[in-house]
């Protein structure tokens, strides 16, 4: 009876992997074929590889779409762990009587639909001088409320004495914080880091309407403009598509095992 239930379970485990599995496969494939043998669904490897990467590099210029995305989403990385790790601090350990009230209305603000945001930001940004360029982009991602909020939950886990003790011993805060409370939190810092990073390399909508001139389009961006034509060529928006998903993968990857360790709140 054990092993016919081992037997079924490997069996589901191994049809949900391939399940999972194909969408990426299907891609690989489709940007060896030319749009034609896509549209009829062939799932083998064609001989169109460099013709599709030569034509889409060509009308898409996708290299500097990805040297953009990969600035602004390493600025926003690391800026938002920098910001957002302190807010969190601050909110466990520092006392306040409006300490609570500022949490709960950022967390009313993670419920507000980011369409509503859009004009006042627009407007915000326009009257600042700041559009159609990385700024506009930047500024609103670096202070994310769920990156607060999920700072401020593994902040409750870490251990007061340590912070108590430190303070005896004489280092202010900022040594407590850069030199004890940054190191034992980094596999929360490597699980925000990738919310984070995935965030900001798959952002849309926000870069469609602040950025204006297509040499500072990101990836999501140009891939759109691939598939935006009358009669599109699948063959390169799957090479643009294959070219936007690698960087979240080896990203994730890389900050597997800190990544789970984060999520479930650890502290080392």
């Amino acid at each position: 009876m054990k092993v016919i239930r081992s037997f079924f379970k490997n069996l589901f485990l191994m049809l949900v992997s391939l399940i999972s599995i194909f969408p990426f496969y299907w891609m690989v494939v489709g940007m060896t074929n030319d749009s034609k043998d896509i549209t009829m669904g062939k799932l083998t490897f064609g001989s169109s590889l460099v013709a599709n990467i030569s034509n889409a590099f060509e009308k898409a210029d996708l290299w500097r779409a990805f040297f953009n995305s990969a600035v602004l989403a390493i600025a926003i990385t690391l800026l938002s762990l920098l910001f957002c790790s302190v807010a969190g601090y601050a909110f466990v350990v520092f006392r306040g009587k409006g300490k609570e009230i500022l949490f709960m209305v950022l967390i009313a603000s993670m419920m507000v639909p980011f369409a509503t945001k859009l004009i006042p930001m627009f407007r915000m940004f326009s009257n600042m001088g700041l559009l159609n360029s990385f700024w506009a982009i930047i500024l609103p991602a670096v202070g994310a409320p769920f990156l607060i909020f999920f700072f401020r939950q593994n902040t409750e886990a870490f251990p007061r004495e340590t912070i108590e003790a430190a303070r005896v011993d004489g280092c202010g805060e900022y040594q407590i914080f850069a030199r004890i409370y940054a190191p034992m939190m980094k596999s929360t810092y490597a699980a925000a880091g990738i919310f984070a990073f995935m965030a900001s390399w798959n952002n849309y909508m926000w870069p469609l309407i602040a950025l204006q001139s297509n040499a500072k389009f990101t990836m999501p961006l140009a891939v759109a403009n691939l598939a935006a034509d009358f009669n599109p060529d699948y063959g390169m928006i799957m090479v643009g598509i294959v070219m936007s998903t690698i960087p979240t993968v080896i990203v994730f990857f890389c900050l597997q095992k800190a990544f789970v360790e984060g999520m479930v709140g650890s502290v080392k």
